[in-house]
């Protein structure tokens, strides 16, 4: 889920910053301390997208920067146990294919593709459902749901699509069109 974040914090801009106008020298400096960062509470940090206020600079006796207190407000995207995402394909493995959220990347596991047996075609890097003739290639589009994750020592992302209303958006497109046409 993305999400706006309101953080107070001292900002420090290095020397070599100065001769530009402060807001966007604050804005350099929260972007370089803060984006792409990934904390557990606050998910993944994708960037600064408001300056609320800013107060007056102070020096330090050591060190040439000038440290600003600053309230700004962070773009942040945490993934939610049980959420749909929507993403695209952007690789298959004999394992599972991988599923672009957002800024992060989840697996979702060869066994959790779908209700069916599942061969994987190594040469053309694409699954296919044995009785539903279903394929699932790289840069399929497809919606799904966080089963697992983990912001241990790497983020992981585990997703499914076996339930009803998940897969790829061409199953779902064709289910929708076979439904009508009864």
């Amino acid at each position: 889920m993305y999400k706006i974040l309101t953080i107070h914090d001292v900002i420090r801009v290095p020397p070599e910053k100065l001769g530009k106008n402060i807001k966007e020298a604050i804005i350099e400096s929260i972007e370089e301390k803060y984006e792409g960062l990934i904390d557990p509470k606050v998910g993944v940090i994708l960037a600064c997208v408001n300056i609320n206020e800013i107060k007056e600079g102070k020096i330090r006796p050591t060190d040439p920067g000038v440290y600003y207190e600053v309230i700004f407000d962070l773009l942040v995207y945490k993934p939610e146990l049980h959420e749909l995402v929507f993403g695209e394909v952007v690789e298959n493995a004999e394992f599972g294919a991988f599923v672009r959220i957002g800024p992060l990347d989840g697996l979702v596991h060869i066994s959790q593709l779908m209700d069916d047996y599942v061969s994987y075609d190594a040469k053309n890097r694409v699954f296919l459902g044995r009785e539903s003739k279903k394929t699932l290639k790289e840069k399929d589009l497809v919606l799904a749901r966080i089963i697992s994750l983990s912001f241990a020592e790497q983020t992981k992302l585990g997703l499914t699509m076996r339930q009803s209303g998940l897969g790829s958006l061409n199953w779902l497109e064709a289910e929708k069109k076979k439904r009508k046409g009864k």
